[in-house]
């Protein structure tokens, strides 16, 4: 075994530099070891310090770029440093450190005071030298090594020249977007795999392939030719499988890239409605709530923030940059997850890619850098991610200006982490505005004033979404499903927002907003005479009823749900109680809410649905498993059943509220003051089961007998509805779900949301299969999906012999308006007719054909 080499440098003038030549360690731990037992033996280090070195490893890798790994101990070991030192072992056939990283220099430090932070700024500087690093991992000099790690020159300037590895490849960019972020992350992912080195040459530009900013900053478009090379253990493997990569990504870009120029040209037809005449910037969407609105835009984006420069020591900045890190790749992994489960895994990659770029060595690097210089981590990090992110933008691609955008963004994330008070908020404009977002939580939407917020379009979410269903709720016209372009949008730019046909018109001339601005003052004016009328039933010419409700989440409502004309609350979604709090709502609490709902109505109906937790909506305080496909798992009725400790409180709560508010003389069916629905049914068995625990529960506490019903969500339950409605009072049908799962569509997936049609003839013969079997039985059915809301889908509900409709409070003067100036035999004869279509479109077609008298 080779002996240490005498100090290069005195403990009176920086750290004892310990160097071992051709080192072979065996593995990662025994290179630790080794490293260790040289400072050791010179008296740097308690052998314990060793153990502290493996330790650090196991929860951060220090794997700092380019074949240089700097092992330390952790933070509180060290009082086992007796003196400064580094111990150097090259190591020139390499060994692999963490995930495919090669480390040819483990440069393991024992650090006293501060003396760490000279030793970072010239590693940090050294590993920026390529040239250098590549004769350091082979010279035969000890004194070479040891300059290289004792001197403090500045990092080198480019030479300008560029040279290819020993085995290449050329290629022409054929992606129409160039590489941006999704396609540059899958190469980075290739190469650190790898063992090799690889690179990619444009001109005289050269970026490291395993180093997801440097691929960016090369700025490639599509036509620029590059040169991709390796060199390295199995290079030509190598090669070929970043070849294959590379190459491999262009048919699906190409595929994206027409999908988005059919999307534009979809955007450019005519729709159903008001259509501008001088064809302004169209960006096409989904219309989630009706409504046209003219205003200028706001792109949702972090205020900005003053970082203050707080300077501490190196380690325990080290160590909050990384568990921000660390926290920050979790909470992407999660959004990459949830985002690919609803959309799909391309939209997921964003996530993915800007996970890569948080993890990039140079960026990590420069914000060391900072660190070592003297400044804060926070401080650091946050120069850092804008100096990167202002590369970025200087290279005049939109493509990659918005990917400096990404960078910003997910900087942000890890500076929240960091300093939880850096947690930046959204600031809007002092006017009203069109506001411009990814996409928003429920709880986002709820918060928005309408006031400020005259328009809401999304990049994502789909248009049965709780966000959709938010913004209907509040009468804010909104469009999902817009696309990332939307996020381009410049602020301030004027628009025209159709939150009917889901359009978003840009920079339109003077004439088109006089013209939008008349079509809205006449829907005004039909808005204006349906809420005059309001107040009476929706009762068609020839004298039948339907009883109309609203979807009301908690008393507070009720009083706008019946001012809209609401004969009652024809559905309250419980899982806000749970979903808008950090806890488990107790049973007082609960019961709390449902006698303030029933003292808010006065006798008049209230249904209530129980817990629906599953799928889309999850509650991260109830700690439920994760499953690979929750709209198929256990949700509803399903988890109420394995989750007693959910149920029966629910359960004690209604029937308190029953024995308090509902008198022994009540009325039945449609009219009676509290109702409770089980969510998700798709057995008999559960419904006997859930019966059984609802009786004996009210027989404790004395209640009166109140109607039970169930939620048609799934075609099992509407096929088999004459069987159910043996064993239950009512029916209510969730259209959103059970398009969901008649058509097999994820009604929160962008690329499909528009074929998730409540009006397809599939579910409207569901719908009608429901309401034969619940006459047979007597049972009357209620609707409490999107289509409710829709004047022409409530009339086709109606012809379908449904009895009852609840909506957003805000749809109802129309629906009510709709339905009195109908005929009963008209709608059950535009019913079978719409059963009869072949798709959606031709439903919908009938609309424009009663409208017209044809």
């Amino acid at each position: 075994m080779l002996a240490p080499t005498p100090n290069f440098s005195s403990p009176r003038t920086g750290p004892r530099l310990l160097v071992r030549l051709n080192a072979a360690p065996a593995d990662k731990e025994a290179a630790i070891r080794e490293a260790a037992s040289l400072l050791s033996a010179a008296g740097c280090i308690d052998a314990a310090y060793g153990a502290s070195m493996l330790k650090r490893e196991g929860v951060s890798n220090t794997y700092l770029g380019h074949g240089v790994v700097i092992p330390h101990g952790m933070v509180d070991d060290r009082h086992l440093v007796r003196e400064s030192g580094l111990a150097v072992l090259q190591v020139p056939g390499g060994i692999e450190w963490h995930d495919g990283q090669m480390a040819h220099l483990v440069v393991a430090i024992a650090a006293q005071s501060d003396t760490h932070i000279t030793v970072l700024r010239r590693l940090t500087r050294l590993i920026q030298d390529e040239g250098r690093l590549e004769r350091l991992r082979s010279t035969a000099s000890e004194a070479e090594i040891a300059k290289a790690l004792t001197e403090d020159s500045a990092a080198p300037a480019s030479t300008g020249t560029a040279n290819d590895l020993r085995q290449r490849f050329d290629w022409t960019v054929d992606y129409p977007t160039g590489l941006h972020a999704r396609p540059a992350s899958h190469w980075v992912e290739t190469a650190r795999g790898c063992p090799a080195r690889i690179q990619v040459r444009h001109g005289g530009e050269v970026a490291d392939a395993k180093n997801l900013i440097a691929l960016l900053q090369l700025g490639l478009r599509c036509g620029d030719e590059v040169t991709i090379s390796a060199e390295g253990d199995d290079e030509a493997a190598a090669l070929a499988k970043i070849c294959a990569a590379v190459t491999g990504l262009s048919a699906g870009e190409k595929a994206a890239a027409q999908r988005a120029a059919d999307a534009a040209a979809k955007a450019a037809g005519p729709v159903a409605g008001w259509n501008p005449a001088d064809k302004p910037r169209t960006m096409a969407g989904i219309g989630a709530s009706p409504g046209l609105t003219i205003g200028p835009v706001h792109v949702l984006a972090a205020a900005d923030i003053v970082v203050p420069d707080q300077p501490e020591p190196l380690t325990s900045g080290a160590d909050r940059l990384h568990r921000a890190l660390a926290a920050t790749g979790d909470q992407l992994r999660a959004l990459a997850d949830d985002t690919a489960r609803r959309l799909g895994k391309a939209d997921a990659g964003i996530f993915k890619a800007q996970g890569e770029l948080i993890a990039d060595t140079d960026l990590i690097t420069l914000a060391c850098q900072l660190m070592v210089e003297g400044h804060g981590v926070a401080f650091a990090w946050n120069a850092a991610v804008e100096r990167m992110a202002g590369q970025l933008s200087a290279l005049g691609n939109p493509v990659l200006a918005a990917r400096a955008a990404d960078l910003r963004d997910v900087g942000r994330r890890v500076l929240a982490q960091i300093d939880p008070a850096l947690k930046s908020g959204h600031d809007l404009p002092d006017v009203p505005c069109i506001l411009i977002a990814p996409d928003l939580a429920p709880s986002d939407t709820a918060g928005l004033d309408p006031a400020r917020v005259i328009g809401l379009a999304t990049a994502q979410g789909g248009p049965t979404s709780h966000t959709a269903i938010l913004a209907r709720t509040l009468g804010i016209p909104a469009m999902v499903a817009g696309g990332p372009g939307l996020l381009a949008i410049e602020n301030h730019t004027r628009a025209i927002l159709d939150g009917t046909t889901g359009r978003l018109y840009l920079d339109p001339s003077a004439a088109d907003i006089a013209s939008a601005e008349a079509w809205r003052a006449k829907q005004r004016e039909q808005a204006e005479a349906e809420a005059r009328e309001r107040a009476k039933p929706a009762e068609t010419r020839d004298g039948h009823r339907i009883a109309v409700g609203g979807n009301v989440n908690n008393p507070d409502q009720v009083p706008l749900a019946l001012d809209q004309g609401a004969e009652g609350v024809g559905l309250m979604r419980t899982e806000f109680l749970f979903l808008e709090r950090g806890d488990t709502p107790s049973e007082d609490d609960q019961y709390a809410t449902y006698s303030a709902m029933l003292t808010a109505l006065a006798g008049r109906p209230l249904i209530v649905r129980t817990l629906d937790i599953g799928g889309d909506k999850q509650v991260a305080h109830l700690h439920l498993p994760k499953e690979e496909n929750p709209f198929l798992g256990v949700r509803g009725a399903r988890l109420l059943l394995r989750r007693p400790d959910l149920m029966e409180p629910q359960l004690r709560a209604l029937y308190r509220a029953a024995k308090d508010h509902v008198p022994a003389d009540a009325p039945k069916g449609k009219e009676a003051p509290l109702s409770i629905m089980m969510p998700m049914i798709t057995s008999v068995p559960e419904v006997i089961r859930l019966r059984e625990i609802c009786e004996q529960i009210r027989n404790e506490i004395g209640a009166p007998e109140v109607p039970l019903g169930i939620m048609i969500e799934v075609p099992a339950a509407a096929i088999q509805a004459d069987a159910m409605a043996r064993h239950c009072d009512f029916f209510s049908i969730g259209t959103n779900d059970l398009t969901q799962y008649a058509l097999a569509i994820d009604r929160q997936n962008t690329d499909l949301a528009p074929e998730a049609d409540s009006l397809h003839p599939a579910v409207l013969r569901l719908i009608h299969m429901t309401c034969e079997g619940a006459a047979r039985h007597n049972r009357f059915v209620g609707v409490c999906g999107g289509i409710a809301g829709d004047p022409f889908g409530a009339c086709l509900l109606a012809g379908l012999g449904v009895d009852e409709l609840s909506m957003t409070p805000r749809d109802l003067p129309g629906v009510k308006a709709r339905l009195r100036a109908s005929d009963m035999a008209e709608l059950k004869a535009l019913a079978l007719r719409a059963c009869e279509q072949e798709d959606a479109a031709s439903v919908r077609a009938l609309d424009t054909t009663v409208a017209t008298g044809a």
